[in-house]
């Protein structure tokens, strides 16, 4: 089926933090389907719990290109920057997914990092390493993105994503409000900037 919103990435992604009834995530990808007028069967989900950019690399991005998606959402690197961090392989597969998918005239979006490890309960002195990583991270996407044209939902500069109500208890992933608020900013963030019908 061609068309619809594709989505790549880890547990923000997948949707954790937004808990159904009966079991299972909601999250912002199906959220944000709708408030572009998608019928649920043109909104495909790979997102993974635990996924880093090498994950989605080998195990997402060749089936979601086969989608032949008007539209991809892309959030994955969290997991990268808080274990088995390496910078030139993190910044060699962010551009790899994004040249991938831009390469079939799609739109593409994605969002940089806030700053979780404020939230994380760790040590200052690897929290103060961590912060490091993100701002390298985010200047990786905001180079990657201008240079391929994707489009960047930059969450980190705004003040409203502090506020804890926006987050789990686990301080690494959205609460249901948080979901709703990112499907929010990235349907203004496709409205405002691209004039691409995302025809279902």
């Amino acid at each position: 089926m061609s068309g619809g919103l594709t989505a790549l990435g880890d547990s923000f992604v997948e949707g954790r933090g937004d808990d159904k009834i009966g079991g299972g995530y909601r999250g912002w990808v199906p959220r944000l389907g709708g408030q572009l007028g998608l019928r649920p069967a043109a909104v495909r989900n790979f997102g993974v719990h635990g996924a880093t950019t090498t994950a989605v690399l080998e195990s997402q991005l060749s089936e979601a290109v086969s989608t032949r998606g008007a539209l991809y959402g892309v959030v994955v690197g969290v997991n990268d920057l808080v274990s088995d961090f390496d910078a030139d392989r993190f910044q060699r597969n962010i551009r790899t997914i994004f040249a991938t998918l831009r390469a079939g005239g799609a739109t593409v979006f994605t969002a940089s990092y806030p700053d979780i490890p404020a939230r994380l309960p760790v040590p200052d002195r690897f929290r103060a390493l961590l912060r490091e990583r993100f701002v390298f991270a985010n200047s990786v996407l905001a180079e990657v993105t201008a240079d391929t044209g994707a489009l960047l939902l930059d969450i980190a500069v705004e003040d409203r994503w502090a506020r804890q109500e926006l987050w789990t208890a686990d301080g690494l992933h959205p609460s249901s409000l948080g979901h709703r608020q990112f499907a929010a900013g990235a349907a203004e963030l496709i409205a405002s900037t691209t004039a691409t019908t995302v025809a279902a």
